[in-house]
């Protein structure tokens, strides 16, 4: 047993229509609006990113310590 199901494709259409070009007037006025380079992670004018350090020249040893916690776990557990 199926279900006939019909479109309204004039309706569907007509609102495609206009989503696509609200959606094409709002880049043009975002791309106009802004001449200078944006940063894609909009990350620009977050506070939080400001006092961050880059990763340390020891931090190949956690690498090892957690490495070593994962090989220990794997005995204990596996008799």
């Amino acid at each position: 047993m199926g279900i006939i199901v019909t479109k309204d494709e004039d309706k569907k259409s007509e609102l495609t229509r206009r989503i696509n070009a609200d959606l094409v007037e709002r880049s043009r006025r975002k791309s106009s609006q802004s001449g200078k380079r944006r940063n894609p992670d909009f990350v620009e004018d977050s506070d939080f990113s400001e006092d961050t350090k880059g990763t340390g020249r020891f931090s190949w040893i956690w690498f090892i310590l957690v490495g070593l916690a994962l090989i220990s776990l794997v005995i204990i557990v596996m008799p």
